[in-house]
C-alpha cells in the first residue's frame, strides 16, 4: 500500500474530548473518528488492526470447534420479555417499535437470540456438545461512554454460546473456551491475567475475566505471589488471617471522642491504629437494615454482601433511617447493644479488644470482644481484598494489586436461560431434558484500545506486530531522487510478494514529518531509504519499541523483516 494513495488522517494536537492515552492516539492516528457520544467511524487503519484481532478470534474459535453464525442486532422484544431480561436490563438496553408497533430492541447481547435458535433446532443428545459462535455488532446505551473504543455504546464483539447435556460436559465446554482464550491474547502480544470475576447481569455459576495489564484500567485485580490464583477485587477472596489476638479480654472503656465520626478522626484522636478499630456500617437490604462490621482499615464489598445475604437491592442506609432506628448518629454506631441483624467480616474472628461505637454521640468503647459483649449471626467474607493479604488458595504466597482492562469474559451459564426459554433435548433415555450453556465475549475494538493502553510512548502507538495495521513502513526519503525511488520500489515489491504488509511512504513530504507520523502509527519496523546510505548500499533499520537503529544491506534488509515475522508470527 502507498501512503499517498491511502486515507491516513493523522492529526498533531490531542483532541480535546479524549481523555486516556488509547482514545487520544486512536484519533491522532487517523483510526477513529467520533460520529456521536459512544459511536464512532472506524477509518482504515483502524480497522486494519480489528480486521487482525477478529481474524486471530476466528482462528482460535474454529480450532476449538465452535462454529461461526451471524445474529441479528435488532432483536424482537419478546425474547427479553420471555426471558425476564426486558425489565431487569435497564436503559442501557435501547428499545423501540417497528411501523407495526412491534417491540424491539438493540442487541446489548444474544443469549435470548442463541438459546432460541438451539431450541428449534436441537432435538437429541446425540446432537450436543455445540458451540455457536459470531462476530457482530452490539450496542448499549451506556449512561456515559467515554475513552474512546474502551467505554462505547455501539462495539464489535465475538460472542459464543455452548450448549451441553449436563455440567460435566458444560465445564469441559468451559475450559476450552478459556484455553482458547489464552492462546488469543497472547497471539495479539499483550500481557494479560485470567482472573475470577462476577457474573453482572449475564448471570450464572461462575466467570472469568481476560484482563489486560495497564496502569489506566478500570478494574483493580488481585493475583497470588506464590501461585496461579487472580481475581477480579469485587470477586476476590480475602485470607483467613488478620491481627494476632491479645491473650485476655480487658474490660470495656466508655471513651469521650467529641465530634469524632471517621475512623481516621477518631484513630488519630485516641492513638490507636484504625487496624484495632471496628466500624458498623448499616445498609439497607431489600428495605430491611441490617448492621456490617469491618475493620477500620477495610472497605465493604457490596457484591460479596449481596450474594451473602441473598438480597435483590442494597444500598448504604440514610443518615434519618439511622437514627429513626438506632437513636444515634452516624459515626457512632457500634454492635453492643444493637438490636439489629450482624454480619461480621471474617477477618475480626481474629481479633479482641478492639475499638467500637457506642451508640452515644460524642462517645466510643474500647476493648470490645465477640460473644462477651456482642453475638453475630455470621461470620463471612464481605470486604474488598488489600495487597500483602494472603493468599486463599496457598499457604505461601500474599496478594498483589494490579489495574487491568477487562477485554474478555467467559461465563458458566448453567441453565439459566434455557430453562427461561424451555430449551430442552431428549437424552438417551428418551427422557426430556434442559440444556446446560455456557457464553464467551470478547471486546473486539477495546481489544486494540486495550493494546495501545499497555504499549505506546510519547510519540505514539507501539503495535504488536501481530495487530499493527501493517508490519512493516518504508520511510522513502526524497523520492524524486532516482535511486532512493527505485531501492524503495525494490524493497517494497520484494516484500509484498513474500506477504509482509508494508507501507511505503512516498509522499514528498520533510524526514522529520514522516517518522512521526510511522511513530504516531505505531507500525513495528521502519526501514529508511535516503541517498546519503544508498552510497554504500545500506539502508536504515528500526524497531517501533526500540531507541536504537542501525545500517543494514540494501540485499539483505527484506530477509531480516521476514525472520522477525516468522519468530513472531510463528
Amino acid at each position: 500500500m502507498r501512503y499517498s494513495e491511502y486515507f491516513i488522517p493523522t492529526v498533531k494536537e490531542t483532541p480535546a474530548d479524549a481523555e486516556v492515552i488509547s482514545h487520544k492516539l486512536m484519533l491522532r492516528a487517523g483510526m477513529i473518528r467520533k460520529v456521536a457520544a459512544g459511536v464512532y467511524n472506524y477509518l482504515p487503519i483502524g480497522l486494519r488492526s480489528i480486521r487482525k484481532v477478529e481474524n486471530i478470534v476466528r482462528e482460535e474459535m474454529n480450532r476449538a470447534g465452535a462454529v461461526e453464525v451471524l445474529m441479528p442486532m435488532v432483536i424482537p422484544g419478546e425474547l427479553w420479555q420471555e426471558s425476564g431480561r426486558w425489565e431487569q436490563y435497564g436503559k442501557e438496553l435501547l428499545r423501540f417499535k417497528d411501523r407495526k408497533d412491534n417491540e424491539f430492541c438493540l442487541g446489548p447481547t444474544h443469549e435470548e437470540v442463541i438459546t432460541d435458535i438451539v431450541r428449534r433446532e436441537i432435538r437429541s443428545y446425540r446432537q450436543l456438545p455445540i458451540n455457536l459462535y459470531q462476530i457482530q455488532t452490539k450496542f448499549r446505551d451506556e449512561i456515559r461512554p467515554r475513552f474512546g473504543l474502551m467505554r462505547g455504546r455501539e462495539f464489535i464483539m465475538k460472542d459464543a454460546y455452548s450448549f451441553d447435556v449436563n455440567e460435566k460436559e458444560a465445564d469441559k465446554s468451559y475450559e476450552k473456551m478459556y484455553q482458547a482464550y489464552c492462546r488469543i491474547f497472547k497471539r495479539c502480544g499483550l500481557d494479560f491475567r485470567a482472573v475470577e470475576a462476577d457474573t453482572g447481569s449475564i448471570g450464572g455459576a461462575s466467570s472469568h475475566e481476560f484482563m489486560v495489564l495497564a496502569d489506566s484500567g478500570e478494574d483493580a485485580i488481585v493475583s497470588c505471589n506464590s501461585c496461579s490464583y487472580a481475581a477480579n477485587v469485587e470477586k476476590a477472596e480475602a485470607g483467613l488471617s488478620g491481627l494476632s489476638p491479645d491473650t485476655e479480654m480487658r474490660p470495656l472503656e466508655k471513651v469521650l471522642t467529641p465530634e469524632r465520626k471517621s475512623i481516621q478522626d477518631v484513630s488519630e484522636f485516641l492513638g490507636i491504629p484504625a487496624a484495632h478499630m471496628v466500624k458498623t456500617l448499616i445498609m439497607t437490604a431489600d428495605d430491611k437494615l441490617v448492621a456490617i462490621l469491618l475493620r477500620g482499615d477495610h472497605e465493604l464489598n457490596e457484591i460479596k454482601l449481596k450474594k451473602v445475604l441473598g438480597c435483590d437491592s442494597l444500598e448504604p442506609a440514610t443518615e434519618e433511617a439511622v437514627l429513626n432506628s438506632i437513636g444515634t448518629p452516624v459515626g457512632f454506631i457500634g454492635p453492643i447493644g444493637l438490636t439489629l441483624p450482624i454480619i461480621a467480616d471474617l477477618v475480626l474472628k481474629n481479633m479482641r479488644n478492639f475499638t467500637v461505637g457506642a451508640n452515644l454521640e460524642d462517645y466510643h468503647i474500647k476493648n470490645a470482644n465477640f460473644d462477651r459483649d456482642f453475638t453475630v449471626e455470621n461470620f463471612a467474607d464481605v470486604r474488598n481484598v488489600v495487597a500483602g493479604d494472603p493468599c486463599p488458595r496457598c499457604n505461601n504466597g500474599t496478594l498483589e494489586m494490579w489495574r487491568g482492562i477487562e477485554v474478555g469474559h467467559v461465563f458458566k451459564l448453567g441453565t439459566k436461560y434455557s430453562k427461561a426459554l424451555n430449551a430442552k433435548f431428549l437424552d438417551e433415555n428418551g427422557k426430556e431434558q434442559t440444556l446446560f450453556m455456557g457464553c464467551y465475549g470478547i471486546g473486539i475494538g477495546r481489544t486494540v484500545a486495550a493494546c495501545i493502553e499497555q504499549n505506546h510512548d510519547e510519540n505514539g502507538i507501539i503495535f504488536p506486530i501481530q495487530i499493527a495495521p501493517f508490519q512493516c513502513i518504508i520511510s522513502s526519503i526524497n523520492p524524486k531522487d532516482e535511486n532512493v525511488r527505485a531501492i524503495s520500489e525494490k524493497i517494497y515489491s520484494e516484500m509484498q510478494k513474500i506477504g509482509i504488509e508494508v507501507l511505503l511512504d512516498d509522499r514528498d513530504e520533510r524526514p522529520g514529518f514522516k517518522f512521526k507520523d510511522a511513530d504516531l502509527i505505531g507500525i513495528p519496523v521502519r526501514i529508511v531509504v535516503g541517498a546519503k546510505n544508498l552510497i554504500d548500499q545500506k539502508v536504515e533499520f528500526k524497531l517501533r519499541k526500540s531507541k536504537e537503529s542501525e545500517l543494514v544491506a540494501v540485499d539483505d534488509v527484506v530477509h531480516r523483516v521476514e525472520n522477525i515475522m516468522k519468530e513472531v508470527l510463528a
